[in-house]
């Protein structure tokens, strides 16, 4: 038995090894690029875009959640009691640093390919850069330092950075992908151009409160001449407005790509919002089907903020229903109950099951209009040119032009821009915690509304499981 076991051992082995083998399939253009695809899944699809949704705004003066497996989760970061061992906060950690493996796996073998020019390999390069720095902003926003991981072969016990390392790290990493990446229009749809590469660092300097930084790349992003407001905005989410060369909407720099197509894995935000309808709603624009699922889950907008629009006028309020007309020709009232208006910017007509198509946008043009003008008010105070890029997202949404006259100080202009303008117009958009953060009133807001919330809620935990893991890993101050 010994004997034939040794002899089908021998049988197994491949000689040569198959394509898939680590050496052969690293030395292709093709599996280096798979390995690069798989970077980009986290990069596009995050940690589940409802736990992106929940993680960034349910702490925050605008969503409000209820119901269903997603619920318990939501609680705690409602109620600002989360801590260390919280179920789905693993995944801010596990995900980015998956990406970040992939795309060092990507970087430590470029140089071996023999069938992809050296213009292929600066684009790989370029994007696999990209998608790791990007995945150390959001690692660094939600933890503060982390450990630096910049090859596949560094040893897997270590210490955090400091501070300095880590924003020195992701400001020359991103600058350096810019002249490599593809131009806006140039790419494959969904992948990195220089304008997105461009927004991230825009992003990232107003949120560490580089001003100066931040207003001057955020018109280098309006220099590239590419981007622009899409001219409607209660289609601009819609799945038939997606880009493609000829499309209208030069809006989106960075998306999340959908599909309608089951199984809908991530995608089960989008069935979460719209209120339990059960086949039995009808909504203007919104067609429901048998195919459709709606969970118990229920994402809804909170009263104050809902109230805070200009229902008449402002074009964005009318994504947001307050009531709709049963099939028995009874009109529901939603706002009978608190906090139970309800968003529906990713409502696709040709969902299958709960797999709603709509992209959702990681930064619009909008969003680079509004982030100038923030940083040019905390460098000048009001000024016109502020006012003057505020109204154009104004002018969008229906409404009159802001004055300069309306603000006396750079304080007034700053609580208008982040607790009015950034709210109507990026509600669901997963910004609204950074913007607190950034406005000094994360923490203050939510105790306001009753919340435990401490200082050190700025930050989550390192993930348990790390501190467990790691000898080297040192815990949040406050966890």
């Amino acid at each position: 038995m010994i004997l034939a076991l040794m002899s089908c051992e021998d049988y197994l082995k491949e000689v040569p090894p198959g394509e898939l083998a680590p050496d052969n399939f690293l030395a292709t253009k093709a599996g280096v690029e798979s390995v690069l695809f798989s970077a980009y899944n986290g990069y596009k699809y995050g940690y589940g875009n409802h736990v992106q949704l929940e993680t960034n705004e349910c702490p925050t003066d605008i969503l409000y959640q209820t119901g269903g497996g997603m619920n318990q989760y939501a609680t705690l970061l409602m109620e600002f009691q989360w801590t260390s061992t919280t179920g789905n906060l693993d995944s801010y950690w596990t995900t980015p640093y998956s990406s970040i493996r992939d795309a060092n796996i990507v970087l430590d073998n470029i140089d071996n390919l023999a069938d992809a020019t050296d213009e292929e390999k600066n684009q790989l390069n370029a994007e696999a850069r990209f998608l790791r720095v990007v995945a150390y902003i959001r690692l660094y926003k939600f933890y503060g330092p982390v450990p630096l991981r910049t090859s596949s072969l560094d040893e897997p016990e270590l210490a955090r950075a400091t501070d300095e390392e880590v924003r020195s790290f992701i400001e020359t990493e991103l600058e350096a992908t810019i002249n490599d990446l593809p131009a806006p229009g140039d790419e494959i749809y969904g992948r990195a151009t220089s304008g997105t590469a461009l927004g991230f660092l825009t992003r990232y300097y107003l949120n560490t409160k580089q001003w100066q930084k931040a207003a001057d790349y955020a018109k280098r992003v309006m220099d590239l001449n590419y981007y622009s407001l899409f001219s409607d905005y209660r289609s601009l989410f819609n799945v038939e407005n997606e880009f493609d060369k000829n499309s209208a909407n030069k809006e989106m720099i960075a998306i999340s790509t959908q599909t309608n197509v089951h199984p809908y894995g991530v995608k089960i935000m989008n069935c979460a919002m719209p209120p339990n309808f059960h086949y039995a709603q009808k909504l203007p624009e919104y067609e429901y089907n048998s195919a459709m699922r709606n969970w118990a889950a229920q994402f809804r907008l909170r009263d104050n903020f809902v109230d805070s629009f200009d229902k008449v006028n402002d074009k964005r309020f009318s994504l947001i229903i307050e009531e709709y007309v049963n099939l028995k020709g009874d009109t529901i009232n939603l706002r009978s109950q608190p906090d139970n208006a309800r968003c529906m910017k990713y409502f696709d007509n040709g969902a299958e099951i709960a797999s709603h198509g709509n992209d959702i946008p990681w930064i619009r043009y909008a969003d680079i209009l509004l982030m100038r003008a923030e940083a040019l008010n905390e460098l000048n105070g009001p000024n016109q040119e502020s006012l003057d890029l505020i109204n154009q997202v104004r002018t969008r949404a229906g409404l009159p032009d802001l004055q300069l006259t309306d603000f006396g100080s750079a304080g007034e202009l700053r609580d208008h821009i982040i607790l009015k303008e950034r709210a109507w117009e990026f509600y669901n958009e997963f910004l609204r915690r950074d913007d607190l953060i950034r406005h000094g009133s994360f923490i203050s807001g939510a105790q306001a509304r009753g919340k435990n919330a401490q200082s050190h809620h700025v930050l989550y935990p390192i993930p348990q499981i790390e501190i467990d893991g790691n000898p080297n890993m040192e815990q949040n101050t406050g966890y």
